[in-house]
């Protein structure tokens, strides 16, 4: 007979023999899933790929449902046969309420699931960029099971960027998603009744309905001649409101996107519209200080309110339909009656232009939000101002509120958006992840969720209800516009629009200490070969040496009349060279301080400067679409003294870019040059020939920067977009995207490690893979 030790003993080892027995059964699974998927073909996988995980679901086969969500080859696999909406809603079934799973693995999956929601926008353009965005949205989650997935995602059989620092926005947070796909400002946002789809309107002159749990964009709404400011949704849900700057309304049909008619020909330079609760009339606010309403069956002007001094930039109208209220340029409120068409009283109390207006549900308060940066609270009954419910650091562009009409929530220059309580006054929360100002706000009718438009031409889908605050990584408070690594691998350092300049440990990207001392815009970058000084040359006009170890100002180098944009230091460590917007290169004596030369001859503003790996010359981009190549004067042959002086050191001129070139730079081994500029191309040119020799193409907006690392180029883009091109099979072997602009790269001395400057304000830390 066994003793109660050896009953224990027993019954653990039997335990752990059913663990061990089931590991194994999952493993098995996992095995045959991808031999099986890879013995398919295309057509069969695409069909195994969108049946197994409901099949699994309807099985209530948890574990393997959970492995198989949690396995990088699935998910690569499943999006590469379908499009990402398909991918996020098998994470869904396994986290219904009929799937029995624990709440740990819940939440595991919820986060892989909302990593690849906040990148959908990304993927749907790339593919090829999930390995990036799920290692640098999840690395710093130390789950075991997100630590596996991720050590997987790494194993990729052609070259890659792999993220270094979790820089992009992690999952857990607020924001849902990110909606791309205009080409200019986001001005305005709607929300259908229903709260199942959004309608933009852009300053790129289109309309956009977007469905919102998807984030499709379901159709383009084309007919406005110049910028769409306004939009509204009648409260049927069949028509879309739009205003314009071609001094036109048109209504559209929602579900078949074609537009129905317009008014027309007795307004001006549409700047706001709004539809009665009671879906019969449409109003209308414009810059020439009137405000319109018309009938939406008759298509008839029924009134037409003059009373403001200037621009009607918001209308609003109450929920029983019988009052209006504008803001307006002239910094006053009016409410209007809108059965009589009489004003009926003035509010003021703003002290810059009313911008945006709201009425909360109950008809009680109306809500303003004003270029002075506040947002206002008035009682509409009392005709009085209440109290100021806060204040951004910049304009306020839009303000909305919740159904229930406890919250308000208020758009800003400052890029945020900002949650009230509008009962105690008190600010909730604030949402930071646009790069722009933003311009519109709307709310969904069930409270849920927020959709905002910006003027970095994106509207993003918030949850109001739950979720923390966004993880912020550190980074600027603005575009970062120049980066540089330190030539023994130590360090990179970053200009930002923010005025800074920041230093970094290269290693593990963290930030060091920051320096001040610009004015304006810190636009270039440029390090010393001892890795002890920065050169930075900025909007304020004067370029400026720092000690990087104690981050104090060493000289300023005055004479520029304009931006200095571009800077760089020769090899020998001897002299800094700036390119300014005064059409002018400056050479500096990096000991003395002393100017030593100053060369003259582009016709427009010089982009970028880059030096020779002899120190001996010196090459400018300019917006005069020409590249010269000037001599720094350190040539021994007494010929080639008295020519420089004679050729004011221009030795010669590069032509062939059809627009501004922006970035230069310049081979290791000095043969080549490499340009970029707003015609999306890169030029490579012989040095030695003074002409081009090939033209890369493949980027889809101006090309804002380059570097150079052996036979390898690196070029970064205003379409979010960083290559690394082969020179020598002219192709590109790998590529990253980031989530704005790219403004900037430098390469380690390890020619692997590589730093990208966003306008997001974010600093990303890649290293190029070879790939297995």
């Amino acid at each position: 007979m066994l003793s109660l030790r050896e009953k224990i003993l027993d019954r653990l080892f039997g335990r752990v023999q059913l663990a061990y027995t089931f590991k194994k059964h999952i493993r098995k699974f996992m095995t045959e899933f991808k031999q099986g998927l890879d013995k398919m073909k295309p057509a069969e996988q695409t069909h195994y790929l969108g049946i197994l995980p409901s099949q699994l679901a309807a099985a209530s086969d948890s574990e393997k449902l959970y492995s198989l969500l949690t396995d990088y080859t699935f998910i690569k696999a499943k999006l590469s046969a379908s499009e990402v909406q398909a991918l996020i809603e098998d994470y869904d079934l396994a986290t219904s309420s009929d799937i029995i799973i624990s709440e740990q693995k819940a939440d595991q999956l919820k986060l892989i699931q909302e990593a690849i929601r906040l990148s959908a926008h990304i993927l749907a353009t790339d593919k090829s960029q999930l390995a990036t965005q799920l290692i640098a949205r999840l690395m710093c989650f130390e789950s075991p099971d997100i630590q596996a997935l991720l050590a997987q995602a790494q194993h990729q059989t052609t070259p890659w960027l792999r993220p270094l620092t979790p820089s992009f926005t992690p999952p857990g947070g607020r924001l849902l998603r990110t909606l791309t796909g205009h080409t200019d400002w986001v001005q305005a946002v709607a929300i259908t009744p229903d709260g199942k789809r959004a309608i933009s309107a852009s300053s790129d002159h289109n309309l956009k309905i977007w469905h919102l749990e998807t984030g499709e964009e379901l159709a383009t709404l084309k007919g406005h001649l110049t910028y769409v400011n306004a939009v509204a949704v009648t409260p049927d849900g069949t028509k879309v409101i739009s205003g314009s700057w071609d001094n036109t309304i048109k209504i559209w049909g929602l579900e078949t996107g074609q537009e129905i008619f317009t008014f027309a020909g007795d307004t001006f330079a549409v700047e706001a519209v709004a539809v009665t609760p009671d879906g019969k009339r449409v109003i209308s606010g414009s810059w020439d200080g009137s405000i319109k309403v018309w009938d939406l069956t008759s298509r008839e002007v029924i009134f037409n309110f003059k009373g403001h001094s200037s621009f009607v930039q918001s209308v609003a109208v109450s929920p029983d339909s019988k009052r209006l209220i504008s803001g307006s340029g002239d910094n006053s409120m009016k409410v209007w009656n809108l059965e009589t068409g009489k004003e009926l009283f003035t509010l003021i109390g703003h002290e810059d232009w009313v911008k945006s207006v709201a009425v909360t549900p109950d008809g009680e308060k109306i809500i303003s939000g004003s270029y002075d940066g506040t947002v206002q609270v008035w009682s509409l009954s009392e005709r009085k101002q209440l109290f100021t419910l806060g204040k951004h650091s910049s304009f306020v562009q839009a303000v909305a509120v919740s159904p229930d009409g406890k919250r308000v929530i208020s758009a800003s220059g400052d890029k945020t958006l900002k949650v009230w309580n509008l009962g105690t006054k008190e600010e909730l929360f604030t949402f930071t992840n646009h790069i722009a100002p933003v311009n519109a706000v709307a709310v969904t009718p069930d409270g849920q969720r927020i959709v905002s438009g910006s003027s970095d031409k994106t509207l993003k889908v918030w949850h109001l209800e739950t979720g923390k605050e966004n993880l912020s990584f550190a980074g600027h408070d603005d575009w970062v516009n120049a980066v540089a690594v330190t030539p023994d691998g130590t360090k990179a350092i970053s200009g930002s629009g923010d005025n800074s300049i920041k230093v970094w440990n290269l290693k593990n990207g963290q930030e060091i200490f920051t320096i001040s001392g610009h004015q304006d815009w810190v636009k270039a970058i440029a390090i010393t070969p001892d890795s002890k000084r920065v050169v930075s040359g900025s909007g304020d006009k004067t370029v400026k040496v720092w000690n990087i170890e104690t981050g104090k100002e060493i000289f300023t180098f005055t004479g520029h009349t304009d931006w200095v944009n571009s800077v760089a230091v020769t090899a020998d460590g001897t002299m800094a060279i700036s390119g300014s917007g005064d059409k002018t290169i400056k050479v500096w004596n990096l000991e003395t301080g002393e100017e030593l030369f100053t060369f003259s001859g582009h016709e427009d503003g010089i982009k970028a400067v880059a030096v020779t790996p002899n120190s001996k010359r010196v090459i400018s981009a300019s917006g005069d679409k020409t590249l010269k190549v000037w001599s720094l004067g350190k040539e021994k042959n007494i010929l080639a003294i008295l020519w420089n002086l004679a050729v004011k050191n221009l030795l010669f001129t590069l032509k062939g870019h059809e627009s501004f070139v922006n970035a230069v730079a310049v081979t290791a081994d000095g043969k080549w040059a490499i340009s970029g500029g707003r015609e999306h191309n890169l030029k490579v040119w012989d040095l030695s020939g003074r002409k081009e020799v090939f033209t890369l193409a493949g980027h889809a907006d101006a090309v804002t920067s380059l570097a150079t690392m052996g036979t390898k180029a690196i070029s970064v883009s205003d379409d979010n977009t960083l290559k690394v091109w082969d020179l020598l099979s002219r192709e590109v072997i790998a590529s990253f995207r980031g989530d704005s602009a790219l403004k900037a790269c430098a390469v380690a001395p390890d020619g692997v490690t590589i730093v990208v400057a966003e306008a997001s304000g974010q600093v990303h830390f890649l290293r190029l893979e070879e790939g297995k």
